[in-house]
C-alpha cells in the first residue's frame, strides 16, 4: 500500500474536525460560508506547515484547486449577463405570462418539477435549466404566494433529474466514461432509480403543492400580467434566445460559447425591440443587472436581478472552497482515506455503498461535483474489475451519489450557484429538494434488492 506523509488516523481527524468546523460555523452560528470555508483552509495550512509540506507544495496545491474551477467560474459570470439581458430583452418576463396563461396553482409544484426535467433532461445543464425558466418559476410562484422555498425545491429536484439522465450532460458523460462504461449502457442502468425517484418525487410535490389549492386571486394575476405586458416586449420573437441554447445543447456546442451567443442575439433584439437602453445603460445593466420599473412592488422585486457583479458573491465562495479541496488533494488527505477503504472492501455491495459514500463525502468536503466522480471512479475501478462487478453499477453510483448531492451543500458548487441565481440559500431550499436525497437512497436499496435476489436464486 502506498505510503502517505499523511497517517489515516490524521486524515480520518482532519476530516471529522473540517466537517464539524463548517458545519457549526454555518447552520450553528450562521457565520457567512466565506468565512468557514476561510477559517477551515487557516486549520489546513497549520496543519499543512506542522508536516513540514513547504511553502511551494502549499501555493501549487491552492492553485492546482482553484484552476479546476476556472470554466465553470467563467460560466457563472456569463450566466449573471445572461439573465440581466434576458429580462431585459423579455424573454424572461414572455416565460412568466406563458406560464400565468396556463397556470393551475394546486398544480404548480408538480409541474415546475416535470418541466424542469423535461428541459434539464434536453439541454443537459441543470445550471442553465435553474438560470432561465427557473427564475420564471420562481417569480410566478412567489406572486401567487407559494413559499419560494418550496419553489427552489421542485426547480432544483427537476433540473437535476434532468441533468442525471440526459446524454448531453457533462457529469453523465463524465461518470460513463470515468467507469469505462458506454454511454447508453450508463444510461439505461442509470433509469432504472431515476425514473422511480422521479416518481416519487413527483408525488411528494402533487402533495405539497395541494396545500395551495384555490388561493389563486385572478385580479392580482391579471394585474401582474398587465404590468409585464405594459413594460415589456411579450411575444414568441422574444423566445429565440431560449430556442439558441436548446439548439446549442443539441448540437452539442460547449456551454461558453452557447452562452455567448444568447447573449449576442439577446442584445441585437433589444436594439430592434427596446429603444430606451443607450449603449453605456446597457453595459452598465449586463454588470449591475437589470433594474425593474414597472411600479408594481412584486414585479420590481422579481425582475430586479442578474448582472456579472450578482455572481461575485458564489464566484468568491467557490474560489474559497476549491481551494480548501486542492490542499485536500494534493496533501493526499482524501487519497489516504479512499485507499485505506479499498482494503477493507470484501463483498460487491460493500463496494457499491463506499463508492458512493465516498461520493456523498467528497461533496460535502470540496464541494465539487467533478471531483466527486473522478476521484472515487478512479479509486475503486480496479476493485470493481477485480470483484467482477458490472462497471454499469459504478458508474450509477457515481452518477447517483455524485452531482445529484452537490446542491444540498451550502459551499458546494451547485448550492452556491443556485443561492446566488435564485436568492434562496441552500438551508432554506434543503428540505424541499427531495429527488437529491431519494435518488441515492434508492439506488442503494436497489443494490441490496439485487442482493436478496440472488441469494434466493
Amino acid at each position: 500500500m502506498k505510503k502517505y506523509k499523511v497517517n489515516l488516523n490524521e486524515a480520518v481527524f482532519l476530516l471529522i474536525t473540517l466537517l464539524l468546523m463548517i458545519g457549526i460555523s454555518i447552520i450553528g452560528f450562521s457565520i457567512p460560508a466565506h468565512v468557514a470555508i476561510l477559517l477551515a483552509i487557516g486549520y489546513l495550512l497549520l496543519f499543512a506547515v506542522y508536516k513540514k509540506f513547504s511553502w511551494d507544495f502549499i501555493h501549487n496545491a491552492l492553485i492546482e484547486g482553484v484552476t479546476s474551477g476556472i470554466i465553470p467560474m467563467l460560466i457563472f459570470i456569463l450566466i449573471g449577463a445572461l439573465i440581466s439581458v434576458w429580462i431585459a430583452v423579455g424573454t424572461i418576463p414572455t416565460i412568466m405570462v406563458l406560464g400565468f396563461s396556463f397556470l393551475s396553482v394546486k398544480f404548480f409544484i408538480p409541474t415546475v418539477f416535470i418541466v424542469c426535467g423535461i428541459v434539464g433532461g434536453a439541454v443537459g445543464s441543470s445550471f442553465t435549466t435553474i438560470s432561465t425558466i427557473g427564475i420564471a418559476f420562481l417569480g410566478m410562484g412567489s406572486l401567487i404566494g407559494i413559499d419560494p422555498a418550496l419553489t427552489t425545491g421542485a426547480i432544483v429536484s427537476g433540473a437535476f433529474l434532468g441533468n442525471s439522465i440526459s446524454p448531453l450532460s457533462d457529469t453523465v458523460n463524465l461518470a460513463a466514461a470515468i467507469s469505462e462504461v458506454d454511454l447508453f449502457e450508463h444510461l439505461k442502468n442509470t433509469y432504472k432509480t431515476a425514473i422511480p425517484a422521479a416518481v416519487l418525487s413527483f408525488g411528494y410535490f402533487l402533495i405539497m403543492g395541494l396545500r395551495y389549492e384555490g388561493t389563486l386571486d385572478s385580479t392580482s394575476i391579471h394585474g401582474i400580467v398587465n404590468t409585464l405586458n405594459n413594460n415589456f416586449t411579450i411575444s414568441f420573437v422574444e423566445m429565440i434566445p431560449l430556442a439558441i441554447l436548446f439548439v446549442c445543447a443539441w448540437k452539442k456546442i460547449p456551454a461558453i460559447p452557447t452562452l455567448l451567443l444568447s447573449i449576442c442575439v439577446s442584445l441585437i433584439l433589444m436594439f430592434f425591440t427596446s429603444t430606451h437602453f443607450s449603449f453605456v445603460e446597457t453595459a452598465d445593466m449586463i454588470q449591475n443587472g437589470f433594474v425593474s420599473h414597472t411600479g408594481n412592488m412584486q414585479v420590481d422585486e422579481l425582475l430586479s436581478r442578474g448582472g456579472i457583479q450578482s455572481m461575485m458573491w458564489s464566484v468568491s465562495l467557490i474560489i474559497l472552497a476549491l481551494a480548501l479541496g486542492g490542499l485536500l488533494v494534493e496533501m493526499e488527505i482524501i487519497d489516504c482515506l479512499l485507499q485505506r477503504f479499498e482494503a477493507v472492501i470484501d463483498s460487491r455491495y460493500k463496494l457499491i455503498f463506499i463508492t458512493m459514500m465516498s461520493s456523498i463525502g467528497i461533496n460535502g468536503l470540496i464541494g465539487e461535483q467533478y471531483l466527486s466522480i473522478i476521484l472515487p471512479g478512479k479509486s475503486f475501478i480496479n476493485k470493481f474489475k477485480e470483484k467482477q462487478v458490472p462497471l454499469t453499477q459504478l458508474s450509477r453510483g457515481l452518477n447517483d451519489a455524485g452531482s445529484v448531492v452537490n446542491p444540498l451543500i451550502p459551499w458546494g458548487v451547485s448550492g452556491v450557484f443556485i443561492s446566488g441565481t435564485l436568492g434562496i440559500t441552500t438551508i432554506n431550499y434543503l428540505p424541499y429538494a427531495v429527488f437529491c436525497y431519494i435518488l441515492p437512497v434508492l439506488s442503494f436499496l436497489v443494490t441490496l434488492s439485487s442482493k436478496k435476489k440472488s441469494k434466493r436464486s
